[in-house]
């Protein structure tokens, strides 16, 4: 908490700046876009305080900034998702999910999880399928199926049973869950029926999801302080 704290600061101050602001969505903008999208800047800002050379050393790392950046690209999309957008945005955040589950990598396999994890994905878009028509009906399944393999991978790095867990491992994880709750809110809020204040529990668990995934990255860096401390 006393080294990455401080580095999330900004992040903390944007994201209030955000739900202080509370822009209307009905009028997109630049400037909308920006105040979206700067919590998500100030987590590129976090990671790369780490040094260019911790993210190049470290591909999980590299792999975690890349997918904020391609996050940061669907948020500006979706600002204008009523524009015809919203594709967009999901291409965006379907390269997010492969980035971040390369950076979980596939050590633990853990099949019991994927198979938990392959179950509430089936779950979900069997309850949304009835309600997609045209593309959506295939492009939200395959979106489905990376998100839920990206949570399969956050959970099968967390072995408590083994006490071989990390808190890094466990923000992962928390992320991983809070960015599922954060999408499937956007999915039943947008084909299925209102959600009563869906952008507040969209926005609320998308910045949580995202920093807890991007201070996972910094899992490496503990190893290797741990290794020279001993």
């Amino acid at each position: 908490v006393k080294s990455e704290g401080p580095k999330l600061v900004p992040f903390f101050k944007a994201t209030c700046v955000y739900f202080v602001l509370w822009l209307p969505t009905s009028s997109p903008s630049w400037f909308s876009a920006l105040i979206k999208c700067l919590p998500i800047f100030c987590l590129w800002v976090f990671l790369l305080a780490h040094g260019i050379n911790f993210l190049v050393s470290h591909r999980s790392a590299s792999r975690i900034l890349a997918g904020l950046i391609f996050s940061a690209v669907g948020d500006a999309f979706l600002i204008w998702q009523e524009q015809g957008y919203f594709i967009h945005g999901l291409l965006m955040f379907a390269i997010t999910h492969i980035l971040y589950s390369s950076a979980f990598g596939m050590k633990p396999l853990d099949l019991k999880a994927g198979l938990l994890m392959g179950l509430v994905s089936s779950s979900c878009y069997a309850f949304l399928y009835s309600y997609l028509s045209g593309p959506f009906t295939y492009l939200v399944a395959v979106y489905i199926a990376l998100i839920g393999f990206m949570g399969w991978r956050a959970v099968a790095g967390v072995q408590l049973c083994n006490d071989l867990w990390t808190w890094t491992k466990l923000s992962a994880c928390i992320g991983a869950m809070l960015f599922m709750v954060s999408d499937l809110t956007i999915a039943l809020n947008k084909f299925c029926f209102p959600v009563p204040y869906s952008r507040f529990i969209i926005m609320a668990t998308y910045y949580a999801a995202q920093m807890l995934i991007a201070l996972s990255a910094v899992e490496s860096r503990d190893e290797e302080d741990f290794r020279k401390r001993n």
